[in-house]
């Protein structure tokens, strides 16, 4: 069992926060405005209109699922495990990873490198997010199949990926 230390909880809740709100406020597309001289405001979206799908609900991932529902925005999370966070809909199995990726705006992964978490989202997985959702990746890389991140990139599937992996 892997332990974790409480200062680590907190400093990976502030940055899930941090890159969820770049980009929940659409900072790529101001920087891309910036860069062409151009200001225009975009439309505002509030947080609860947001939902924020986490992958990986142990300590690392509830201390940031609180802190993204603290800030208003609606969280659902996946593990492989039953668990059960204080207003935070919790899913697990492989019918509750399709209705996480599914339903969510921006997906977190903070999954451990596993057997089965290799490549967990490749091409199928990624495929069943919505159009124009976000992933940003604190877990190691492999859990993403980058040919398959770099496809759904490129096609708009996906709008954007934040990746900061250990």
């Amino acid at each position: 069992m892997v332990r974790v230390l409480a200062s680590l909880s907190k400093v990976m809740s502030e940055a899930v926060l941090a890159w969820t709100l770049y980009l929940h406020r659409n900072m790529p597309a101001y920087a891309k405005q910036q860069s062409q001289r151009v200001w225009s405001s975009l439309p505002y979206c509030p947080p609860e209109d947001k939902t924020i799908g986490i992958l990986g609900i142990g300590k690392l991932g509830k201390a940031s699922a609180l802190r993204l529902s603290e800030n208003g925005f609606k969280v659902i999370g996946w593990s492989r495990h039953k668990k059960t966070i204080s207003g935070i809909h919790c899913y697990r199995g492989q019918v509750g990873l399709d209705f996480v990726l599914k339903n969510t705006d921006i997906l977190i992964s903070l999954l451990p490198l596993t057997r089965s978490t290799h490549h967990l989202l490749g091409r199928k997985n990624l495929a069943k997010m919505h159009k124009n959702s976000a992933i940003i990746n604190f877990s190691r890389g492999p859990i993403i199949d980058a040919e398959a991140l770099l496809n759904q990139l490129d096609s708009g599937h996906i709008s954007h990926a934040v990746l900061d992996v250990f």
